[in-house]
């Protein structure tokens, strides 16, 4: 059952991935966000295959997993998430350079950082270091969705924003476990872990995209009031 469970969350992760991912590219032109949506729909897609493979360790997508793992972890879902929700935070727009500079440097990172893992950050300053920063960036964008979440919330959309706030606490305590505090229940594999992990991250991908259409929505509400406003009043 406990497999069965884990295989779910993974595909849920997937499809969130991908299927919201091509929804902010499609409907609002958001790469940082619809791009990094499917990273993490691919990297869900090569830990599936991965384990229906056998989950061996000497396999290379075990490597490419723990590279997706390392891309979002350090800048994906870090960075590139901040960057992504300006656009309806403060107008942001990116430049074309600055999307594929900011892609460069998650991968990078990734390459970099997946050396580490796998070594006890309790016996190994590197991998305890490594550890430590992918918390310090997760507390850190939780503190800008904090700031999304009130946005949210004086915008009207009350539940877009409790549901955040919720799912971006999960997906915290997920960050503070992952290599500090691993569940005592747990088996080998980290079946319970993992299920937990992908369920959260798919679903951050579903409702930060409804988040990000509330505000979008009310940011066009908004501009066409004051349009009309300024029109009445000329």
């Amino acid at each position: 059952m406990k497999d069965v469970l884990f295989l779910l969350a993974d595909v849920w992760m997937i499809f969130c991935g991908y299927f919201f991912g091509w929804k902010f590219i499609r409907r609002y032109g958001n790469y940082l966000l619809g791009l990094e949506w499917m990273v993490v729909a691919t990297s869900g897609s090569n830990f599936l295959v991965w384990s229906l493979l056998g989950a061996s360790e000497g396999s290379i997508l075990y490597d490419i997993a723990y590279f997706f793992d390392a891309f979002s972890r350090s800048v994906g879902i870090t960075l590139i998430l901040v960057m992504g929700l300006m656009k309806v935070t403060r107008h942001y727009k990116p430049s074309l350079a600055v999307d594929i500079g900011v892609f460069a440097f998650a991968t990078a990172a990734g390459l970099f950082l997946r050396h580490f893992h796998g070594e006890d950050p309790w016996v190994d300053h590197g991998a305890f270091a490594v550890a430590a920063f992918y918390v310090v960036v997760n507390l850190a964008t939780a503190g800008f969705l904090a700031y999304f979440v009130k946005r949210l919330w004086t915008a009207g959309a009350k539940w877009p924003a409790i549901w955040t706030g919720l799912v971006t606490a999960a997906a915290t305590t997920i960050a503070i476990t992952y290599d500090f505090f691993p569940f005592s229940f747990d088996d080998a594999n980290r079946t319970f872990f993992y299920t937990a992990a992908l369920a959260t991250w798919g679903t951050q991908g579903f409702v930060y995209f409804f988040a990000y259409r509330a505000l979008h929505n009310h940011n066009v509400a908004s501009g066409a009031k004051k349009a009309q406003e300024a029109g009445a009043a000329s």
